[in-house]
């Protein structure tokens, strides 16, 4: 116990409620009939002073900047937001004790994460940062909550991972190239509020309970066939087996390639999902590998549309030995701004006599010099149809599901020909949206650290409403850095910076108000 005497009851019964000052803490004491009631002056919303709150006969306390109300018997919010730090009191010889005893950090660890919890299942971002920072107090991991957030969201998730997850990877990352302790709650911060999002007033969809002997074929043939019960029956079955990530990886790379699937996310969830276990250990692998099998069997799959049907027949066009004398490096200008078909048919030719890893280079810089030219108009038009309803988000996933492919084929090199010919259906995608006249020189960055360091400082104070926009900064950050740092050819590799630099800098149009009401129009118009 620490007992402190704050101040004589007379004068308390007097006035009614008084303010003590107690070392670093300003102590409110309330009378109320018989009882006296001590607890944190500032309101845990925002701070303000409860000593000019309003005491009811109830001993409910209302803070009267924001009608928060408190019950002073437990320090329970009634409206369910951060509870209120109450203290014990005592009458000694008239004089008022108080004390300031912490509870055991055990019990302050639980409490935050209960409180975590409230905060997380009604998104209240800044609660949850104030929840980690009591974490952090409890002399706690506040990594912890990333966990746990997991375990809360996989299974209101009704499609599966979402950009959530990759962004936490990410944001995971970042957390641990710093020391710096706001930064590092940024991450965190940014992580759990993400995955709070996306499943927000979300219930329960419940993943099959069945399991069965986990046999790739069959896994590969229920993810084809889109059958999800079966498919998490079989990885039931393999992590009843003892298989991991690691052992099922291979498996869940070929079925996010067997198509291009899902304007590429399908093979970016599985990079992140293994970094994500990988960083954060045992106890979120069942909830991420369930979520990844679900968002691969319910993938798009954009092969199957006419913009993109010249895949399959490139696929099958595929020389057997991709480069097998790797005789001539590809080259850029065969690639760049051409059509889909056009780029599809290049690279097959190129794969005659250039290396995979080759061709891999040579589809990053076209990719990085779509996104440093994307054309920002088309983020402007009102007039334009559906299907050209382009932005940042496009060109970035040139480079992130590059970045992905890398990791993935020299892990699986038989992969290479899918991973190549779907970065062809982005370069040749994003082709049609760009300006010719933007100049890389407006947009070198020749000092690769500040380059970094000015992205750093943009992603921790992004001003991003919307998760979608801030995780896509920071995976796109993280993408390009690990390709610049894998020995990419300089000229590649400026582009790459030049890019990202560009997208940085760029105003993002969130909302399209009058193109939305333009397509409306259109669109119910052709029902009849």
């Amino acid at each position: 116990m620490t007992w402190i005497s704050t101040i004589p009851l007379e004068r308390l019964r007097r006035d009614g409620k008084v303010v003590a000052k107690l070392g670093s803490k300003q102590i409110a004491l309330f009378a109320a009939g018989d009882a006296i009631f001590a607890c944190n002056n500032r309101c845990p919303h925002e701070g303000y002073p409860l000593r000019e709150g309003t005491l009811d006969e109830a001993c409910v306390l209302t803070c009267n900047w924001h009608g928060w109300k408190f019950d002073l018997h437990t320090g329970d919010n009634l409206l369910q937001g951060d509870r209120l730090r109450t203290y014990p009191t005592r009458i000694v010889d008239g004089v008022v004790w108080v004390d300031l005893a912490d509870p055991p950090p055990e019990k302050r660890r639980v409490r935050a994460l209960e409180n975590l919890r409230t905060a997380f299942d009604d998104h209240e971002y800044d609660r949850i940062a104030r929840e980690l920072v009591r974490l952090r107090k409890a002399n706690a991991d506040p990594v912890e909550a990333v966990a746990v957030a997991i375990e809360w969201s996989h299974d209101r998730l009704r499609f599966g991972t979402t950009h959530a997850y990759p962004a936490a990877a990410g944001w995971l990352a970042l957390y641990d190239d710093t020391a710096d302790n706001e930064a590092r709650l940024i991450c965190l911060v940014e992580a759990i509020g993400h995955m709070a999002w996306d499943c927000l007033r979300e219930p329960v969809y419940p993943f099959s309970r069945e399991s069965l002997p986990y046999d790739e074929a069959a896994f590969a043939t229920a993810m084809e066939a889109q059958d999800e019960a079966k498919a998490i029956a079989l990885l039931r079955g393999a992590l009843a087996a003892g298989q991991h990530f690691s052992g099922l990886e291979r498996a869940l790379t070929a079925a996010a390639l067997h198509h291009y699937a899902d304007f590429g996310h399908s093979l970016i969830y599985v990079v992140h999902t293994g970094r994500l276990i990988d960083r954060l250990g045992p106890r979120v692998e069942t909830p991420l590998l369930l979520a990844l099998v679900r968002a691969l069997v319910n993938a798009r799959r954009e092969d199957l549309i006419p913009e993109f049907r010249g895949y399959a027949k490139a696929l099958r066009a595929w020389p057997e030995a991709n480069g097998r004398s790797a005789s001539a490096r590809p080259l850029f200008a065969d690639i760049l701004d051409r059509s889909v078909d056009a780029t599809l048919t290049a690279v097959t030719q190129q794969a005659e006599r250039a290396s995979a890893e080759d061709q891999y280079g040579t589809l990053l810089a076209a990719s990085a010099m779509n996104l440093l030219r994307y054309d920002m108009r088309h983020q402007e038009r009102t007039d334009n149809s559906v299907a050209d309803n382009v932005d940042w988000l496009d060109f970035t996933h040139g480079i992130t599901f590059g970045n992905a492919v890398r990791l993935q084929c020299r892990k699986f090199p038989e992969l290479w020909p899918q991973g190549l010919l779907q970065m062809a259906c982005f370069v040749g995608r994003n082709s049609g949206f760009v300006d010719k006249g933007i100049s890389l020189d407006d947009w070198h960055s020749r000092d690769r650290r500040s380059f970094e360091q000015a992205c750093l400082t943009h992603l921790m104070d992004h001003g991003e409403p919307e998760y979608i926009h801030s995780a896509h900064l920071a995976k796109t950050f993280l993408a390009a850095r690990e390709e610049v740092e894998a020995d990419l050819p300089v000229d590649t590799a400026e582009i790459v910076m030049a890019a990202v630099r560009r997208y940085f800098d760029a105003p993002l149009k969130r909302k399209h108000a009058k193109r939305t009401a333009h397509q409306a129009l259109d669109f119910v118009a052709l029902e009849d």
